[in-house]
């Protein structure tokens, strides 16, 4: 079936396809982030209760599931090579109905965000503008396999943890906090990059050109894994010039077992991928929190 007559055999969308179109698998990342911001902040938690679980809220269902629905939009023709079950391609949601929720969940992120402050709402307009150039021509950065990654992945962890530091602290976070949170960001890139392999002939046909497509499986596996490794080294090196060396050592024992489960997915890395970002990936969030701990010791002292 077509992606045009695909679209026509409904009028009115699922409840359960307009679910699956923001992707609640998704919002993990950057709703994790989000608290890593907030812990390094050093400010007291249970006094702004409300200023996390609001700011939670907005960077998972929000504003990454908004990014998920404009994603969807504007990857329809994509997704009917990769994955024609997918809610717009097949039918389920209709006509323009992926982009008017695109729209609708842009405005409520920004309405949302404003009730963070000013900080929450700098943060928020960012978000929501970087999801749109991911996806939407003519910016439509996913068609770089280096612009495209590194673009979610700022915006997946740096983003948030950013925001969370921002609108805990009402200032400007400290640098510290920002060096690690855009170390994470740029390791995130190496994730993207693997998260890629799933629409590979989708995307080589459609010219969009992920790492995959244009250095092939084996190599682009080898550089996401690089990527990832290089930024965590920086983080354990900054927080020993920092005096906190148990939670660099923590740190730096997670990324031992990183290199253990890349040498596993690089024997098959189409194959592998995902098993790496349900392993792997685990490891490098869990040393994120440990990061963010190590920053708030620093807030506090």
């Amino acid at each position: 079936m077509s992606v045009s007559t695909s679209l026509q055999s409904r009028r009115l969308p699922e409840p359960a396809a307009m679910l699956r179109l923001i992707k609640p698998v998704t919002w993990f990342p950057p709703m994790w982030a989000y608290l890593c911001g907030v812990v390094s902040s050093g400010a007291a938690l249970a006094d702004q209760a409300a200023l996390v679980v609001l700011g939670v809220i907005l960077a998972g269902p929000i504003v990454c599931g908004m990014s998920q629905a404009a994603n969807d939009w504007c990857d329809r023709h994509v997704d009917a090579i990769n994955e024609p079950d997918r809610p717009i391609p097949s039918g389920r949601i209709p006509g323009r109905w992926g982009l008017w929720i695109a729209l609708a969940m842009s405005l409520l992120s920004l309405a949302v965000g404003s009730l963070l402050g000013t900080w929450g709402f700098i943060a928020t307009c960012v978000g929501v503008a970087a999801a749109w150039a991911y996806s939407a021509e003519p910016v439509r950065l996913k068609r770089s396999g280096w612009w495209g990654p590194g673009l979610v992945g700022l915006s997946y962890e740096t983003l948030p943890w950013f925001t969370g530091a921002a609108v805990l602290a009402q200032t400007l976070p400290a640098t510290p906090v920002i060096l690690v949170a855009i170390l994470y960001g740029i390791g995130a890139h190496g994730i993207m990059t693997l998260n890629d392999f799933k629409a590979l002939e989708g995307d080589a046909q459609m010219g969009v050109d992920s790492l995959p497509v244009t250095l092939g499986p084996e190599k682009a596996a080898r550089v996401a894994c690089a990527v990832m490794l290089v930024p965590q080294l920086g983080v354990v090196a900054l927080l020993i010039a920092w005096a906190q060396p148990w939670h660099a050592g923590g740190i730096a024992a997670l990324v031992l077992a990183q290199v253990w489960a890349m040498s596993v997915m690089l024997q098959d890395p189409r194959a592998k991928a995902p098993w790496y970002n349900g392993t792997g990936v685990l490891m490098y969030i869990s040393g994120m929190m440990i990061a963010a701990f190590a920053l708030r010791s620093l807030e506090v002292l």
